[in-house]
């Protein structure tokens, strides 16, 4: 009766579950450093590992009744709930810290997961399939969970999370070696392949910062005349928009005198007890060489745990007439997020505005 179901709506099954992993992402992943968000991953991988070795248990008969098939049904649907709750949790997180003038990459690798999830189902009878997108999950929730841990981000970082990920999908693909050895043995050439080539395309993917400096996300940022702290707010002054210029809502404009400054602010969220140091990549457009020249990198360091963000800012004078950019980036050079804006020079003070930056 479960498998007559089963066949019978099984496209709709699928689709529920693979909406109901990706709707309790959405509505209750929030922060990348609580312990509830980190806790619904990690279940995820654990009912992902529950699924495949269910699968594989009753797929060789290891398990054996009138409800095989059922069981093999429902451990299809665990597997593609988990991997779907997985995938679109990691959009959650990645694209908000990607800045995809350099990450689109891999976040469209993460969009290209989530909807193979539901396009490629039937290739999960296959166990070198199964392992493989396992071991993406488990390297990719490693990237952003072992800075978390050790409050550190940077290369040692990243390749301890590959070690540990490498390491437990070694144990894994033992444990399963334990009940189905014929299939491991059998696929055992193919997963090498696979997982080798997975772990390399990741540390390509990190070292060429393709991959976003997660766990750190831009909240906000944006370029003034003027920026001051006071007390616990930021006071800028702006350039007034009228409601028709809407260019200058997308790409700033600002007018300057002759030794006017430029301040760039921006408010980066990390986790608690992670401190690091971010960097204002001032870069203008040289149009005769087709490409854009640093001027001046500023720094000044953050410290985790606000929701908004911990907020900075840096100034420029000597601000010249074209097209500039500021990046927000990380000491890798991993780009955070970006300002862009054109800066005109003018013989009077514009018109400007005081607004409040919490």
């Amino acid at each position: 009766m479960l498998v007559r179901f089963y066949k019978k709506y099984e496209r709709r099954l699928s689709l529920v579950a693979f909406l109901t992993g990706f709707t309790i992402d959405n509505l209750t992943l929030t922060r990348i450093d609580l312990w509830l968000d980190n806790i619904i991953l990690a279940s995820y991988l654990i009912l992902a590992a529950l699924g495949i070795t269910v699968y594989q248990l009753f797929n060789r008969r290891l398990v054996k009744g009138k409800t095989t098939k059922g069981f093999m049904a429902l451990s299809t649907l665990l597997i593609q709930f988990a991997f779907g709750g997985l995938f679109s949790g990691y959009f959650v997180f990645y694209s908000k810290s990607a800045s995809l003038v350099t990450s689109w990459w891999f976040v469209l690798l993460i969009i290209l997961f989530l909807i193979g999830n539901e396009l490629f189902k039937e290739k999960y009878a296959r166990l070198e399939y199964q392992i493989s997108i396992f071991f993406i999950t488990l390297f990719s929730f490693a990237i952003f969970y072992l800075p978390i841990i050790v409050n550190q981000m940077g290369v040692w970082v990243f390749v301890l999370s590959g070690l540990v990920s490498l390491f437990i999908i070694r144990f894994f693909v033992r444990f399963l070696a334990l009940f189905i050895p014929e299939s491991v043995e059998k696929s055992k050439h193919a997963l090498r392949f696979s997982i080798l080539s997975i772990y390399i395309v990741f540390n390509v993917f990190y070292f060429t910062n393709i991959i976003p400096p997660i766990p750190l996300a831009l909240k906000d940022s944006s370029i003034h005349h003027f920026v001051e702290r006071q007390g616990d707010v930021y006071v800028a002054e702006s350039e007034i928009v009228k409601w028709y210029e809407f260019g200058k809502k997308f790409r700033p404009r600002i007018d300057i005198s002759q030794s006017q400054a430029v301040y760039a602010y921006s408010s980066v969220f990390a986790p608690t007890d992670l401190n690091v140091e971010v960097f204002h990549s001032w870069q203008y457009r040289d149009d005769t060489r087709d490409e854009w020249v640093e001027t001046d990198r500023f720094s000044y360091p953050i410290l985790g745990g606000r929701d908004g963000g911990f907020r900075g800012y840096t100034q420029k004078s000597q601000v010249f007439p074209g097209e500039w950019r500021v990046d927000v980036v990380t000491d890798r050079n991993q780009i955070i997020g970006r300002i862009r804006f054109h800066v005109e020079q003018t013989g009077e003070a514009p018109l400007t505005v005081s607004e409040i930056i919490r």
